[in-house]
């Protein structure tokens, strides 16, 4: 605790002042001399925007180098301003003059930070060798080749880094004024203030670039919302129809199923009981499509608290189709144990999807039900004979199947679905659960 209370009294008595000394020299470091040396080459201009748009394709092709181009004009005319200022023969000191301010204008299109610190530095050299024609400490030369590399870098980069590099060329000059001068004229005013006109320009046209950059974002992501939205208004309201459509022929089927035994005088047992198969399914599957879709009725909709089917169901599903006339074989193989409530409901959910499956495309069909508890998870198979009898198989839209691979594949597993060599049908699963999330159900 008295460690803490001293940092904290550290921090507090911190002046403000300091700390905007300290951020701003943050700033300085992290816009010139983090990655100054970084390879940073000079992109194609976007030819699908703005005037070069309107050029043809085999143009256009060509016209996304312009800013290259552009650059490559302003190293000749840089070059040419130092050879102007020869008087003697072409040696090495024309060399230097000529050739080291055109390469350090090329150099801001592969490395644009060095490429400004390229510039002050050489800027007292060149002079130096050129006689200090022009004023100190800028030649005519490292003059055009100082503001050419202020707006190239400027433009690559961003406003603050260009705030920055003017504040550094300003002390640069002042200390270049005050301790290397040598009473010659000064040329760093002028120097400044072309700059600034400069780098104020660039930023203009860089802050509107980004900006226009987020509205377009902008109005991306609001084109897609509202697609989304649409998307979804349409599902709701299908969802609805759906659910208003069904839940009226399923509550007739309920009440039909209910009245039949009484307009028939002695009916046997067999077919009370079939009436009454029929209603306890249309009243099963009206409460489910209730809990399911009923939530897009209205805002304020509640879903019954009804417990979530699982494995230990699978008998009463079971006994459900037998009595709709599928012949089902259970088996259960392992160490019967308590699994996550995700892989209980998705098992349950895809062995009765497969019995569905059954009844309408194999009707008559003797199915096969076999769980699997293993090591690692949970199998799950379920197989069918080809269909038999005289009822047909009823047609179905195919999106029993893709429902059971999207539960299987939610849970990491691995499911198939294919014909057997019978003519029958199979469809298996593997669950992985691992130990810890057995425990973790448990509650151990």
């Amino acid at each position: 605790m008295v460690r803490v209370t001293q940092t904290q009294t550290s921090e507090t008595s911190r002046s403000p002042e300091l700390h905007l000394v300290q951020e701003a020299l943050g700033g300085l470091r992290q816009e010139l001399f983090h990655d100054a040396f970084a390879y940073r080459p000079l992109p194609r201009m976007d030819v699908d925007s703005g005037p070069t748009r309107f050029l043809p394709r085999r143009i256009r092709v060509y016209a996304g180098l312009l800013p290259h181009a552009f650059v490559l004009f302003c190293a000749v005319i840089v070059f040419a301003l130092g050879y102007d200022r020869i008087y003697y023969g072409f040696g090495v000191s024309a060399l230097v003059i000529t050739c080291v301010p055109a390469a350090i204008v090329l150099l801001t299109l592969v490395r644009p930070v060095l490429a400004f610190w390229a510039s002050l530095g050489a800027a007292p050299f060149v002079g130096y060798i050129g006689g200090f024609d022009g004023g100190w400490p800028w030649s005519a030369a490292c003059l055009v080749c100082h503001v050419v590399v202020l707006g190239v870098v400027a433009a690559r980069t961003r406003p603050r880094t260009a705030v920055w590099m003017w504040i550094v060329t300003a002390g640069y000059c002042l200390f270049a004024e005050m301790f290397l001068g040598q009473g010659r004229s000064s040329v760093s005013v002028p120097l400044l203030f072309v700059s600034a006109l400069v780098l104020l320009t660039v930023s203009m046209f860089q802050v509107r670039r980004q900006a226009t950059r987020e509205v377009t974002a902008q109005q991306t992501v609001t084109a897609q919302e509202i697609s989304k939205r649409t998307v979804l208004e349409e599902r709701t309201t299908i969802a609805r129809e759906l659910h208003d459509v069904v839940a009226h022929h399923m509550s007739v089927v309920a009440i039909q199923a209910e009245a039949a035994p009484y307009r028939v005088e002695n009916p046997p047992p067999e077919l009370e009981q079939a009436f009454l198969t029929i209603r306890e399914n249309a009243v099963a599957a009206l409460t489910e499509l209730r809990r399911i879709l009923g939530v897009v009725r209205a805002e304020d909709y509640e879903a019954p608290d009804a417990p979530q089917p699982t494995l230990g169901d699978l008998d009463s599903l079971v006994r459900n189709v037998t009595e709709a006339g599928l012949v089902v074989e259970k088996t259960v193989t392992g160490a019967v144990r308590e699994l996550p409530q995700g892989v209980e409901l998705s098992a349950y959910r895809i062995v009765q999807e497969a019995l569905s499956n059954v009844l309408r495309h194999a009707p008559g069909a003797a199915a096969k039900v076999e769980v699997s508890y293993v090591l690692g998870g949970l199998g799950l198979r379920v197989a069918n004979g080809p269909a038999r009898g005289l009822v047909k198989p009823s047609p179905g839209a195919g999106h029993g199947i893709t429902g059971m691979r999207e539960r299987v594949t939610m849970l990491g597993g691995e499911m198939t679905a294919e014909v057997t060599a019978d003519g029958g049908y199979e469809v298996a699963a593997f669950i992985p659960v691992s130990r810890d999330e057995v425990r973790e159900e448990a509650g151990e």
